[in-house]
């Protein structure tokens, strides 16, 4: 009885993982994108290479590099022009709150989940160039992974001395082979599993420029493709990573 149990939680862990990864996939854009040859905006260009969490950025860094907002190295954001210039500014500035300072995390994280730039995702699903919400192949994957050890922990288990029962390990060969097998498959077509980019909007990503404006847009352009980390400033650095960069600038001074 105690064998018939483990096999059934491992073709339960096995299945279940399996169609969740499926689903994920299924829904991942298939078809060519639209509008293909405009270039892509800012904001789009972050979200593609970042998620939602580095438009946030990149609105933070285009306000700081333009005045309109103080990111110190503390942590803190202090509103200097509380005129946006887009919805996902004027977003900023309302996470921020009347007081006109707020520490960034929270401004961060506020800013990364409004509808603004939820509508930049939108048009970048509806283009086909972002993986739709739903469409998680990297905790997909995580599942199956997680499935095909437990399965072969299941297996494993019935070989030791004195275990549920020592004639029948290969009973869960047929679970581990499905999970292995979708594992390939998924590394094959869906690979890499956590990018916000469809596979369409990857290529377009890396073939297409983005427009920048002198050394602040050079700037930008850093972020939005690259993240926060590549910014050289590291006293800015520091300021959105809470990460104390800004120690190595103070310790090179002494």
């Amino acid at each position: 009885m105690v064998p018939f149990l483990l096999l059934l939680v491992a073709w339960g862990a096995a299945g279940v993982s399996c169609v969740r990864l499926c689903l994920a996939g299924a829904r991942r854009p298939g078809r060519a994108p639209r509008d293909s040859g405009r270039q892509l905006t800012l904001y789009e260009a972050a979200f593609l290479a970042g998620g939602p969490h580095r438009v946030a950025d990149l609105a933070l860094v285009s306000m700081h590099l333009r005045r309109r907002l103080l990111l110190a190295h503390t942590g803190w954001a202090t509103v200097v022009d509380p005129e946006g210039r887009d919805e996902v500014e004027r977003t900023v500035i309302r996470a921020i709150g009347p007081e006109g300072q707020s520490p960034i995390g929270p401004v961060r994280a506020s800013a990364a989940a409004a509808d603004a730039v939820r509508d930049v995702a939108d048009r970048l699903v509806d283009r086909g160039l972002a993986m739709p919400r739903g469409a998680d192949m990297a905790a997909a994957v995580r599942a199956v992974r997680g499935a095909a050890l437990l399965v072969a922990a299941l297996g494993a288990a019935v070989l030791v001395p004195g275990g549920p029962d020592t004639g029948r390990p290969g009973w869960f060969a047929l679970p581990l082979a499905l999970t292995l097998g979708c594992l390939v498959i998924a590394r094959i077509e869906a690979h890499p599993y956590g990018s916000w980019a469809s596979p369409a909007g990857q290529r377009l990503l890396a073939a297409c420029a983005v427009p920048g404006d002198g050394a602040t847009g050079d700037t930008l352009v850093t972020v939005a493709v690259r993240g926060v980390d590549a910014v050289d400033d590291p006293a800015l650095r520091a300021a959105l990573t809470g990460r104390t960069g800004v120690r190595k600038l103070l310790g090179a001074r002494e």
